[in-house]
């Protein structure tokens, strides 16, 4: 049995290690105290442990909590982005990361499908115009989702997860990303094309990049501007990606153009923001990721990582750190 502990938020511990994730994650490792935060951690408790178990709330892995820790080997992450927890010293000391952000990608993808297929009848924009009007607004005319283009910018996790559940709907999808493989990309159904393409001739685009150097405000004024006639664009990834000066300009000349976004920078929006009253634009609390029972697939996920350690087989959601700038 290897020593392990539990450290992360507490209040959103139970949510993503339920009884059946904690019962199949100590078959292999050893508790030996109860659940911790990391303001909590000591020389005592972490001299003997290898496998970390976490999530939302995680420690920083820094040189002073790895000379703590000698014996730590690996850290299962129930949460998305690792990026919180790694430092170079952790990828240098060997230790192995594994995180919950393909599960993640689950819900995220439900949620993208629900607000491209209302986006495609309009939905967003009747119900807020009624608001407004305190009245029935008359109906436009709607593209509805037979045939209609949807653009995926990133075929990540999240990106490819929505790709499967559009397959299920007579669309066709496109997508932007310039580390796809061409071959799954096919096999999802999906027809690569370049950033601009993607955003003239959808009519929905759905933002799954990773917050980089590279795509911080990927999405500005020249692309909005470039948006087909009635087009929606949607936001689940990160706020960051989207220069929301140029959104709230553009779709304060372009009101045929509509927007939903579940993220914004900052977050929350700042009292007073326009994106909570213009006509055209729908914010929503960063909901489309697991909430609630829904991060139970993530401590499921790493239950079942950590019994593929114990049984030396690959890990599957493992995280290297040449990988990780191509993440989120």
């Amino acid at each position: 049995m290897l020593n392990g502990l539990y450290v992360m938020d507490p209040n959103r511990f139970d949510d993503v290690y339920g009884p059946q994730a904690r019962a199949a994650i100590e078959r292999h490792l050893t508790i030996a105290s109860p659940p911790l935060t990391a303001d909590r951690l000591t020389a005592g408790v972490l001299n003997d442990l290898e496998v970390l178990v976490t999530g939302w709330g995680a420690p920083r892995l820094d040189a002073e909590l790895l000379a703590a820790a000698p014996k730590l080997s690996l850290v299962l992450y129930g949460a998305g982005s690792i990026r919180p927890l790694v430092t170079p010293e952790m990828w240098a000391r060997g230790v192995r990361v594994t995180s919950a952000a393909t599960p993640n990608a689950a819900p995220v993808a439900e949620f993208v499908l629900s607000q491209i297929l209302y986006a495609l009848k309009h939905g967003w924009r009747y119900v807020l115009g009624a608001r407004a009007a305190a009245a029935s607004v008359p109906r436009a005319h709607e593209i509805g989702a037979y045939g209609a283009t949807v653009g995926l910018l990133s075929l990540g996790a999240t990106g490819r997860a929505t790709a499967r559940l559009l397959a299920n709907h007579e669309l066709v999808v496109q997508a932007h990303d310039p580390y796809a493989d061409p071959a799954q990309a096919e096999q999802l159904g999906v027809r690569l094309v370049g950033l601009e393409e993607l955003f003239a001739t959808s009519d929905v685009v759905s933002l799954h990049a990773p917050l980089t150097p590279e795509t911080r405000g990927i999405v500005g004024a020249t692309l909005l501007e470039s948006m087909k006639h009635d087009a929606t664009l949607i936001n689940s990834a990160r706020g960051s990606l989207v220069d929301e000066a140029a959104l709230v300009d553009v779709l304060s000349r372009r009101s045929d153009l509509f927007a939903v976004l579940d993220v914004t920078d900052p977050e929350p929006p700042v009292a007073g923001s326009p994106l909570f009253t213009m006509p055209n634009i729908v914010v929503t609390p960063h909901v489309a990721g697991s909430l609630g029972h829904e991060r139970r697939r993530h401590g499921q996920a790493m239950a079942e990582e950590i019994a593929r350690y114990v049984a030396g087989e690959p890990l599957l959601y493992e995280i290297t750190e040449s990988a990780l700038a191509r993440r989120a």
